[in-house]
């Protein structure tokens, strides 16, 4: 069954219709989705969208969650235990629950109206990865219930985001290399960002660099950067900008104007230098995160090879009770 299929089947089992959408989620899982609740919250003119960390959604429950809810649940592996127990608090609130995974044995397909078993690996295209396919599933609720105008443009883009991601990876390759020769030692590193990519520069902090390599981070969104982080702006802090192509860039672009002239370590991922344009205007600001990721995959893994500290690498996770 396909996401239009599974949207389809939900929206005429609904009487009330579908009034809001949760995005429930932990870590890197959580990332995947800010982009969709960014588009959701930007082109809904009534649909709600909601996003949680799973935790928090167990323990201080929506009120308005129950039969007119659509709650999108992910967790990699299946068994992260607060995003099955989140799967099942919407399941008993008779919410329509649609789950994803790289498990088919996972703990949180028991809790599963539609359950969504995706691709995972360097060989895979980005439009069968979490980010693409929860985005996909946002868009396609919001055309059922309200006509999406950006519809076939944005189905368009998601047939080519793919050949976007490789030619940028290609492009960043060497610069990669040079910013890991350069930073890899670096105290701290401010990840800024705007709009939809703003979930990836917080995902890149928490993730790629805190989790998967021990280094403080910190994400900063590029529209609160003069609302009190610039202050740390010097010449020793580095920063690293992601440029959006859309509407917000903008706000990055300023950013950008500042740290040149009061910064001195600078790195800038830019999307439109990266070809991201050729997906329609109307649209393209929603595919800059799923750039971004792949993106910094190739920035985090020249990280991990000149600092001798494996991805995979962790210190508690699955290691220790907590």
């Amino acid at each position: 069954m396909n996401i239009r299929e599974i949207v389809g089947k939900i929206r005429s089992s609904k009487e009330d219709g579908i009034k809001e959408v949760f995005l429930v989620a932990c870590g890197g899982s959580l990332v995947d989705m800010y982009a969709s609740q960014y588009f959701l919250q930007s082109e809904a003119r009534e649909l709600r969208a909601l996003s949680y960390t799973s935790n928090e959604f167990v323990h201080a429950i929506p009120k308005s969650l129950g039969k007119s809810s659509v709650v999108i649940v992910c967790s990699h592996g299946g068994n992260t235990p607060e995003t099955v127990e989140a799967a099942k608090v919407a399941s008993e609130k008779g919410a329509a629950t649609i789950t994803l995974t790289h498990n088919k044995d996972a703990d949180l397909i028991k809790y599963a109206d539609y359950n969504i078993l995706y691709e995972w690996g360097n060989d895979t295209s980005v439009e069968d990865n979490p980010m693409a396919i929860i985005l996909n599933i946002a868009v396609e609720i919001l055309n059922q219930t309200e006509v999406y105008e950006g519809y076939n443009k944005f189905m368009e883009g998601l047939k080519i985001v793919n050949d976007v991601v490789k030619r940028g990876q290609g492009l960043v390759a060497e610069r990669a290399k040079k910013y890991a020769e350069k930073y890899k030692d670096e105290p701290i590193t401010y990840v800024l960002g705007s709009g939809a990519s703003y979930g990836h520069a917080y995902g890149f902090s928490i993730c790629s660099l805190m989790e998967m390599q021990w280094m403080n981070a910190s994400a900063v969104h590029s529209g609160e950067y003069f609302h009190g982080p610039f202050e740390v702006t010097d010449k020793e802090t580095l920063y690293l900008l992601l440029m959006n192509e859309g509407r917000t860039r903008e706000l990055d672009e300023r950013a950008l104007k500042f740290l040149n002239k009061y910064g001195a370590k600078v790195e800038v991922v830019d999307c439109k230098e990266l070809g991201i344009s050729v997906i329609d205007s109307s649209v393209v600001e929603f595919f800059n995160p799923i750039v971004f990721y792949s993106i910094l995959c190739v920035y985090r893994g020249e990280l991990a090879k000149l600092r001798n500290h494996d991805l995979d690498t962790r210190r508690y996770m699955g290691k220790v009770e907590y």
